[in-house]
């Protein structure tokens, strides 16, 4: 599979803070991209380390779970995950399978929640906040906003061990 549609562009070094925190999340969106270009299915739904299931492809049906939850709870809209649920809360690791298909599946859906979330997004400010029930607590988008690029970051660190166990390739 390949991701050179996907562009990855460097942040601007100065720049106001909504187009800072959008570039910097679109930027790790891209770096997890990179570091699915050109595998296989197998290679994408290799494990770890035992007993972990993490894989590369469990991480891009992860983060499209968690763009879906944070950006439609702050949106008041309903979803469901289509890999996770309350008999399976890791399912978007657990059954993420070495299958052409369950490839394609992930990662159109990890693009069209971050299309969804990059809509979500335009359409309010940084200030504007939703109260979330199973928390208690009030969130900002801007605090969504940084909560998703620490996200990414720390998996795009995962997704570089993960890499280059697979083929030997590093780098950001």
């Amino acid at each position: 599979m390949t991701f050179a549609d996907i562009p990855r562009a460097d942040p601007a070094t100065t720049s106001d803070e909504r187009t800072m925190l959008t570039e910097f999340l679109d930027y790790y969106r891209a770096t997890l991209a990179v570091k699915c270009a050109d595998l296989t299915p197998e290679q994408l739904a290799r494990r770890a380390v035992e007993p972990s299931t993490l894989s590369l492809l469990g991480l891009v049906r992860h983060m499209g779970e968690v763009e879906q939850g944070w950006f439609c709870d702050f949106a008041g809209e309903q979803y469901t995950r289509p890999y996770s649920s309350s008999d399976n809360r890791d399912g978007d690791f657990d059954d993420a399978v070495a299958e052409q298909g369950c490839v394609d599946d992930a990662f159109e859906y990890w693009q069209s929640q971050i299309a969804h979330a990059r809509e979500i997004t335009a359409g309010h400010e940084l200030d504007d906040s939703y109260f979330d029930e199973r928390h208690g607590l009030e969130f900002s988008l801007r605090w969504i906003l940084v909560h998703m690029i620490e996200e990414y970051a720390r998996h795009c660190g995962h997704a570089d061990f993960l890499r280059e166990r697979i083929d030997g390739a590093t780098g950001d």
